[in-house]
């Protein structure tokens, strides 16, 4: 189910509604299949915790701390991610609907297939992450870092990438005339790229007369 993208969210076997996890080291714990409805998981602790085929709703991640975990082919809605971080984790066909970002961290991990149409990523940080495939259609990612981002075959169409830092990451599917780009900062190879995207034929310089 890794390329499961915009479907129903998946069918849950158990709940867990109205918890207080908020400090809790959930390190090591296995969830599949299971609906967490209103839980508080700020500031938890998750080294290497697996959470399969979940769906969490009005739950909140303010300033949790992920390393390694697994959150694959979940369903978030409504939930908050406010400063939130996440070290290698997996999120692969993972997908987010009306979810808040503030801050939020990424570094490495695998987020390929990850739904965040119309996500406000103001200001979050990706770096060195795969999201190959990953649907950021009409996202606001505006003074965002996109660093050494692996984006093949990422939906870009209406994503705001106003000033955000973009060096080193794979656009070979944006269309810069469908995005907004005011302002972002790209490196000299992804600029022949969106340069050829628009048509332009780049050649090396030509020797001085």
């Amino acid at each position: 189910m890794a390329e499961r993208r915009h479907g129903a969210a998946p069918s849950t076997d158990s709940e867990v509604r109205h918890a207080d996890w908020a400090c809790d080291d959930i390190s090591g714990q296995e969830h599949a299949r299971v609906a967490f409805h209103d839980v508080d998981l700020t500031e938890v602790l998750d080294q290497g915790a697996s959470f399969t085929e979940c769906v969490f709703s009005d739950c909140r991640f303010n300033a949790s701390t992920h390393t390694d975990a697994a959150f694959v082919n979940c369903a978030f809605t409504n939930c908050s991610f406010f400063d939130a971080t996440f070290t290698g984790c997996k999120l692969v066909g993972s997908a987010f609907d009306r979810c808040t970002f503030g801050l939020l961290k990424v570094t490495g991990g695998d987020w390929s297939f990850v739904g965040l149409p119309g996500a406000d990523l103001r200001r979050s940080r990706f770096v060195g992450t795969r999201m190959r495939e990953c649907d950021l259609t009409a996202a606001k990612c505006a003074d965002a870092t996109l660093t050494h981002v692996d984006l093949a075959g990422a939906l870009l169409h209406r994503t705001d990438l106003t000033r955000a830092d973009l060096r080193g990451s794979d656009l070979s599917t944006l269309d810069p005339l469908a995005a907004t780009l005011r302002g972002a900062v790209i490196d000299p190879d992804q600029a022949a790229t969106v340069a050829e995207a628009l048509g332009l034929d780049v050649r090396p310089a030509l020797p001085p007369p």
